[in-house]
């Protein structure tokens, strides 16, 4: 008998939650201006001559032609093979 009150009781105030009028629900943005505002272009990925992890090319600290990931790693100078 309680478990069915209880039962009721919380599919009642679940329907309540999902049905209540004053709800706000963000309404996805429209139109090319506003797809264009909120999606990024994707950057251009390249590898630290060093270790050879890939990071965006934006963070690289380059010397000459290679790029490296931090300046200890540019320090070192390039990985034996590269």
């Amino acid at each position: 008998m309680v478990g069915r009150v209880l039962l009721w009781a919380i599919l009642g105030l679940l329907a309540w939650w999902l049905l209540r009028p004053n709800r706000k629900v963000a309404a996805p943005p429209r139109g090319p201006a506003a797809s264009a505002a909120t999606v990024a272009a994707p950057e251009a990925m390249v590898d630290c001559a060093a270790c050879g992890l890939h990071f965006p090319a934006s963070e690289a600290v380059r010397d000459g032609a290679r790029l490296y990931c931090c300046a200890a790693h540019r320090d070192a100078g390039p990985r034996r093979g590269a």
